[in-house]
């Protein structure tokens, strides 16, 4: 078969996910990943990663398999000697609600660990009517992505630093577009229907709770509390938002009032999408999946994996002159 040479546009989790994906996946492959901004400089780098799924209405029923897919990839290197390095590990918790969910037992509850509901002596901890107690995976994604780096130029991947401003330029030199900018998508491919939405960091605990948009994920080094959830591109860290964001999660968690405050971060997600286009080539859309980066991305990968597969089945590359 030719050598097909694919390019990622992006390389954040999703995008190293994808390229790692392919590149194991198909040798036929040469595969190259173009970003702009690497670690620590991505979204990604300051994201908690904790497995946890929100609901998705918009997405295909068939499609919550993302989610277990990405799960079985993300605990297979949880108990292997690679867990330290990639800094992937469980990490168990509670899941509160002011009020009783429609679905009290969401369609992911047999993928985690020990799903129950919270007993009423937990719940007395906290100001709310009804909670869920499991055990689900953590990933340092800063950690995450030097592994996914190491793998690719394993398998002779090569990584570019540098701003890609047209896809059709990229068609010249390359059979397939992996397009996976997050929200450089709304100037790659004028998608206006992806929007920024920023959140913010800060110190210590071992059980992750989480309260709607406020949570407190403890980590490795350090315990990530958080968030926002505003349609907004400002990248600067709001003193208004770090007050409120802190007061909500010590309402949450008293301890925390005593701890220090290690840093502050603000980081940019783009909602969801997974489809195939073609431009004069073949060219693939995966551009992000907001606050669920690390919960979905093998499984993402892999549909974008089978989008591939297709789209060369259908259009073979054309050699060129």
């Amino acid at each position: 078969m030719k050598r097909v040479e694919v390019v990622v546009v992006g390389a954040g989790v999703m995008g190293l996910s994808t390229a790692v994906c392919v590149a194991e996946t198909l040798p036929h492959c040469s595969v190259t990943v173009i970003a702009e901004k690497f670690s620590p400089d991505t979204a990604g780098d300051g994201a908690a990663g904790i497995l946890l799924p929100r609901e998705f209405p918009d997405i295909p029923l068939e499609r919550r398999r993302w989610f277990k897919e990405s799960f079985d990839h993300l605990l297979a290197i949880a108990d292997s000697p690679r867990a330290s390095d990639a800094g992937v590990y469980l990490s168990s918790g509670y899941h509160i609600f002011k009020e009783i969910p429609c679905d009290k037992k969401p369609f992911w509850s047999d993928i985690v660990f020990g799903f129950r509901y919270m007993t009423d002596r937990e719940m007395k901890r906290f100001p709310n009517k009804f909670g869920q107690a499991f055990t689900t995976l953590k990933c340092e994604c800063l950690s995450y992505r030097v592994m996914f780096s190491t793998r690719l130029r394993a398998v002779g991947g090569q990584i570019i630093h540098e701003k890609v401003t047209d896809l059709h330029k990229l068609a010249l030199n390359y059979d397939a577009i992996m397009n996976c900018s997050g929200l450089g998508s709304r100037f790659l491919v004028k998608d206006e229907e992806v929007y920024p939405v920023r959140g913010q960091n800060a110190p210590w605990l071992k059980n992750f709770i989480r309260d709607g948009n406020t949570y407190i994920y403890p980590g490795i080094r350090y315990v990530s509390i958080r968030g926002t959830r505003q349609a907004d591109d400002r990248l600067e860290v709001d003193e208004e938002d770090s007050a409120g964001i802190l007061e909500r999660c010590c309402r949450l968690e008293q301890s925390l009032r005593a701890a220090q405050v290690m840093g502050e971060w603000v980081g940019l997600r783009a909602n969801q999408q997974v489809e195939r286009q073609y431009l004069n080539v073949q060219g693939r859309q995966a551009y992000g999946h907001g606050s669920c980066g690390v919960t979905l991305s093998w499984g993402t990968a892999l549909d974008t994996l089978d989008l591939l597969r297709q789209s060369l089945l259908e259009k073979p590359p054309q050699a060129r002159l």
